[in-house]
């Protein structure tokens, strides 16, 4: 079988011609990233026309960004790529037939977590509409995050019933799981190792020779195409791990009366040979379309693929505890603004409660699966009004944002800080609380940016995570 392949990768030539199926924040960087390799001739990106995405192949094919944020270096290179006639967008699939390589990266959401059933259509459409015009000594590559299985089970199976050939012999198929943090995507690419895994050695290899160009840095660590799966998932799902310790601990000092970041700082300073107690930061929340979900792929794939997992009688899985914690965290914003508002006299029905950023990360537009939806809707529910300030995002379905700092925080009662944007970090407390028009409004700090003393000489009733030295002071007339 892997002698076939190879052979067939013989016969069609080395790598020149790549297609990128799904224009998002992964394959937009990743296809300009491949037109800017000299060996590589043509780079198409595949676009479905539609009413909510169709918009970025005019764009793209004028050589500006879809993605709005701050993403340095991204928005030059495609304008570099597609004025020297290496990269295309299109809506016609049918152009794939003459890639050498194709690359897929498309979402892949969980309509519902708790019966760990992701929602695959559009990857499988993806895949499908691949497998539809694939030629022989194509290597196809799946870079969304997946179930692990996913690769060697339902994209093989689908790319093999729309092309009449076979994995692993007619054409090559890999996992290669995309390593990028929005704010960041060019530097991760070329700077992040690559994890690169195919159904066969065949596959393995000629993935690797397709990403190694791109690399400045990185390095490319071949294993098997389900082992990739696992270590994205899992990956991603330590980091929420990690953060979730943060939160719990977070917690703990606001029970306990005392600061968390004095406690992380002591914790962290402990480093000699072979120990480290490295700490991530707490938060009003964990957002975007990774961490949200990946914990859930990894929990699935034991299912999918496991046999009996050996585990204590009883208990909870760790990972799924951890998401939960964070997914607690804008609940908890809303019990330190209702305790805030309390303190000032109020309840949060009828008040006017103000966010502050509504991307999941700072200084970008990404507000995929935002915890600031998580408290504004319940808020809402609550009886409050809500005014939300983005200086990035635009326009988010059902939500009124403002650019407006002035409109949005005039009458606030509380105002809660859920992105720590540039913008926040210089917030002038005497200015803030005459725009209030109250003299002892509410303000919630969900990502550490504001000097807690600053805010309370000026009258604030402050409130904010791990900050349980503070979170009770005295009220300043």
């Amino acid at each position: 079988m892997a002698g076939g392949l190879a052979e067939a990768f013989v016969e069609r030539g080395p790598i020149r011609t790549i297609g990128v199926v799904g224009m998002g924040y992964v394959g937009i960087p990743a296809a300009v990233l491949f037109a800017e390799v000299p060996q590589y001739r043509m780079v198409y990106g595949f676009q479905r026309d539609s009413a909510t995405s169709g918009y970025k192949i005019s764009m793209l094919n004028r050589g500006e960004s879809p993605l709005g944020g701050d993403e340095p270096g991204l928005a030059a290179l495609i304008q570099k790529v597609v004025a020297a006639g290496k990269f295309s967008c299109t809506a016609d699939f049918s152009q794939i037939a003459s890639c050498d390589a194709v690359t897929i990266a498309i979402q892949t959401p969980f309509l519902d977590p708790s019966d760990l059933l992701p929602d695959f259509s559009a990857l499988e459409e993806g895949i499908r509409l691949t497998g539809r015009h694939l030629s022989r000594g194509t290597l196809v590559v799946i870079e969304s995050t997946v179930t692990p299985g996913t690769t060697a089970g339902i994209a093989r199976r689908i790319l093999e019933e729309e092309s009449g050939m076979v994995a692993g012999r007619d054409f090559g198929l890999a996992h290669a799981p995309e390593r990028v943090m929005v704010g960041r995507l060019i530097r991760n690419l070329q700077d992040h190792d690559r994890v690169v895994g195919g159904i066969d050695d065949a596959s393995t290899a000629r993935a690797c020779e397709l990403y190694s160009p791109i690399l400045v840095q990185g390095r490319i660590i071949p294993m098997s195409a389900t082992a990739a799966e696992v270590e994205k998932t899992a990956e991603n799902t330590f980091r929420d791990l990690q953060i979730a310790a943060a939160n719990q601990l977070a917690l703990y000092c606001e029970a306990m009366g005392v600061n968390f970041y004095d406690v992380r700082e002591g914790i962290a300073s402990l480093k000699e040979e072979g120990v480290t107690r490295a700490i991530l930061w707490p938060g009003a929340g964990v957002g975007g379309h990774c961490l949200t979900k990946d914990t859930y792929h990894l929990e699935r794939g034991v299912k999918v693929l496991g046999r009996d997992l050996d585990w204590p009688e009883g208990e909870r899985s760790l990972f799924l505890s951890a998401r939960a914690i964070n997914d607690f965290m804008p609940a908890h914003m809303f019990h330190l603004t209702r305790d805030g508002l309390a303190r000032a006299g109020k309840g949060v029905a009828c008040s006017r409660v103000a966010i502050l950023g509504w991307a999941f990360i700072p200084n970008s537009d990404d507000a995929r699966n935002t915890p600031s939806e998580v408290f504004r809707d319940i808020v809402v529910s609550s009886g409050g009004e809500v005014s939300v300030h983005d200086p990035w995002v635009e326009d988010y379905p059902g939500v009124t944002l403002s650019r407006d700092f002035g409109q949005v925080i005039g009458g606030a009662d509380a105002v809660a800080i859920f992105t720590g944007h540039r913008e926040y970090f210089s917030l002038d407390p005497a200015w803030l609380r005459e725009a209030t028009g109250h003299p002892h409004p509410v303000i919630v700090d969900g990502r550490n940016v504001i000097d807690p003393d600053a805010f309370i000489r000026e009258g604030w009733v402050y409130k904010g995570i791990g900050r349980g030295d503070k979170n009770s002071h005295e009220l300043f007339p």
